[in-house]
């Protein structure tokens, strides 16, 4: 019973690290709403959330892998700077700016378009390998295809109120909305393609730079620097800069630097390692899920039934997706046994006529 137990966490290890990490991600975007109601800049916040997320991992990064991380160049470095600057300080700006404009929920929908993106982009890429003939390939695509259906359905699809029975254990204030939705939407959609970009960007670089610890350190560092660079250029009071320290603001920055930032990038990276960029992205839908089951038995929100029909449909698109990924691997690992028998066969065969060889007078 426990080897199978082990056997089957061994399989499947990456697919939950992957539901993990969208469980700890829910849970930031509930305690950073929480802050922002308190008045905590957002510029500020993910300034210090990256620095300190930055900081923690430096030490343990060179500690752990100060044999087998690569030497830093200054090429290296400006790549670094590059994947930072698109995957840190745009994407989260732009997405804390569009949360503002619009409203969390919608923002939180528009965001499982970048598994979707991620999945196009590797294409272009040639990462990902799509044979639309064989059933894996058409998995893949019709799981993406559902995954959007989902999305549209939760953006644009309410439905009847379910009424909440349970009760609402947690009173929180919501978020004020100034609503300007041309620009919320172009900033949410921007900020969708430089997060999938970066998704993209961070698998070459882990192949140039394999210390995900130090990688996730230099990431994310260099990314809140950036952010404090355009805090300082657009927010002109010093004021914004201090936080009510053991208030909701600073518990926020430290369980978001903390897990939301060093955590949940060192698993990505390596899930990212391991699997690719395109089976990341592929769980981003789940957040979207996981919030409105939160929002709904812990906040007391209205649950509608348009989101559990599009939250049921992502799911469809998810598993189709992932079964299409997962046969393909396997057929890529049947396709390379037999080369490799037959490199061994064939080296066998020449030990075996070489020692024939040698034995003749």
């Amino acid at each position: 019973m426990a080897f199978t137990l082990m056997a089957n966490f061994a399989r499947y290890k990456h697919h939950l690290s992957m539901v993990l990490v969208q469980i700890l991600s829910a849970i930031v975007y509930f305690i950073t709403e929480a802050a922002f109601n308190e008045g905590l800049n957002t510029y500020v916040y993910v300034s210090y959330r990256f620095i300190l997320a930055g900081m923690l991992m430096f030490p343990v990064a060179y500690f752990i892998e100060r044999k087998s991380r690569p030497k830093m160049t200054l090429v290296m470095f400006l790549e670094i700077f590059v994947v930072s600057l698109f995957g840190i300080c745009l994407t989260f700006i732009m997405f804390f700016i569009s949360m503002r404009c619009t409203s969390p929920t919608f923002v939180s929908a528009v965001y499982n378009t970048v598994s979707s993106l991620t999945f196009l982009i590797a294409i272009m890429f040639r990462m990902e390998v799509v044979d639309v003939r064989s059933r894996r390939g058409m998995a893949k695509v019709l799981g993406t295809l559902i995954s959007l259906a989902g999305v549209t359905i939760i953006t644009l699809y309410k439905g009847p109120a379910l009424q909440n029975v349970w009760g609402t254990p947690i009173h929180m204030k919501r978020l004020s909305i100034h609503e300007n939705w041309i620009k919320g939407s172009i900033l949410t959609i921007a900020s969708c393609i430089t997060l999938s970009s970066w998704y993209i960007m961070q698998t070459f670089t882990m192949r140039k730079y394999p210390a995900e610890l130090s990688l996730t350190a230099w990431i994310s560092f260099t990314g809140g620097a950036q952010s404090a660079v355009f805090t300082v250029l657009v927010q002109h009071k010093p004021g914004v800069w201090s936080i009510n320290m053991l208030g909701i603001d600073f518990w926020a920055i430290t369980y978001c630097g903390i897990i939301g930032s060093g955590l949940l990038i060192f698993i990505q990276l390596w899930c990212m390692k391991e699997k690719g960029p395109v089976f990341v992205s592929m769980f981003n839908p789940l957040q979207t899920v996981i919030v409105a089951v939160l929002a709904y038995f812990v906040f007391g929100e209205k649950l509608y039934t348009g989101s559990i029909l599009g939250g049921v449909t992502v799911i469809i698109g998810l598993y189709l997706l992932l079964w299409g990924k997962e046969k393909d691997e396997s057929y890529a690992e049947s396709q390379e046994l037999p080369s490799s028998h037959s490199v061994e066969l064939k080296a066998a065969n020449k030990e075996e006529a070489a020692s024939a060889v040698k034995v003749e007078p």
